[in-house]
């Protein structure tokens, strides 16, 4: 079994503290975004865990207590972008995750943290030029702590375009696509780094890019030492390549509040189900109670 901890939100930056009561307990809980009364009980003993896939903006909150991790595979799947607080009001300043970065690889190994840069959108001032300068920055300062750059492009979900208005989009074609994608890979390669995509259909083979699996079996693989035999996730979206895990998160709950999220409706529903968070429950937020019905994972 492989654990998401998450796509729905920053468990590390946030949760932490949280996940690892769970994992002193051996269980935890998830209600089915999609049925809230059908709550996963979740085992999260060694026995069952292949690999636990962390996804955060900012590790540096479970960076002290990674010791209590010591029986289980793990990697993290660490966002670090260029913009500023127009677009990522919440997420700390870049020369402190840039840091944070290091640190984390120090202590896990640069396999284990894969960079993020996505997605990927352009306004008047975040235009093709800024994102190849500032990539160029990060990665050259990343460079010997990562051996991968996962990019995407931004996709307007509904709940995106709402938290995106009053910021002045320019829609992204597919020759700035290849425009973006051919700077990047010249600037990782002179530092040393692969880059992928993520759920991108687009094909930049020529640059050297491939289609990635951000859950991906071959990494799981080398990390555990044994080989890992997995399909890919239905649930995820056609071009998606990641095989199948358990996301252990809760959506509107990532405090972040970054404005091209797709996992948050808005900021006061976040406040709402955050101040429900109990990092003694068994769910990240709230409580059972008589409607719901528990199933076994």
């Amino acid at each position: 079994m492989i654990i998401s901890a998450s796509r729905r939100t920053d468990t590390p930056a946030f949760y932490s503290e949280w996940f690892l009561n769970r994992i002193r307990e051996g269980y935890l809980m998830v209600r089915n975004p999609m049925n809230i009364h059908q709550v996963s009980k979740i085992s999260l003993s060694p026995e069952n865990v292949d690999c636990i896939v962390f996804w955060t903006k900012n590790p540096k909150p479970m960076l002290d207590k990674l010791s209590e991790l010591n029986n289980y595979k793990y990697y993290f799947q660490f966002t670090l972008t260029s913009y500023d607080k127009s677009i990522e009001p919440n997420v700390p300043e870049k020369k402190y995750l840039i840091n944070t970065f290091r640190e984390l690889s120090n202590l896990i190994g640069k396999e284990k943290v894969i960079w993020r840069y996505d997605p990927i959108l352009t306004t008047d001032k975040f235009n093709v030029d800024y994102h190849i300068k500032w990539f160029e920055v990060l990665a050259k300062k990343l460079s010997g702590y990562t051996q991968r750059c996962v990019i995407s492009f931004i996709d307007l979900y509904k709940k995106t375009e709402r938290n995106l208005k009053g910021i002045n989009l320019v829609p992204i074609s597919i020759e700035t696509m290849h425009e973006i994608a051919c700077n990047f890979s010249l600037i990782a390669s002179r530092y040393n780094i692969s880059i992928e995509t993520c759920s991108e259909d687009i094909d930049f083979s020529k640059y050297n890019i491939k289609h990635g699996k951000c859950i991906d079996d071959e990494l799981i693989s080398r990390i555990t030492g044994k080989r890992l035999i997995s399909r890919k996730d239905p649930n995820q979206r056609s071009a998606c390549g990641c095989i199948k895990a358990i996301d252990i998160g809760a959506y509107d709950t990532c405090k972040h509040n970054c404005i091209y999220c797709y996992a948050n409706i808005n900021r006061d529903v976040v406040m709402k189900n955050t101040q429900l968070h109990n990092v003694k429950s068994p769910l990240l937020y709230g409580q059972l109670n008589e409607k719901d019905k528990i199933y076994e994972r």
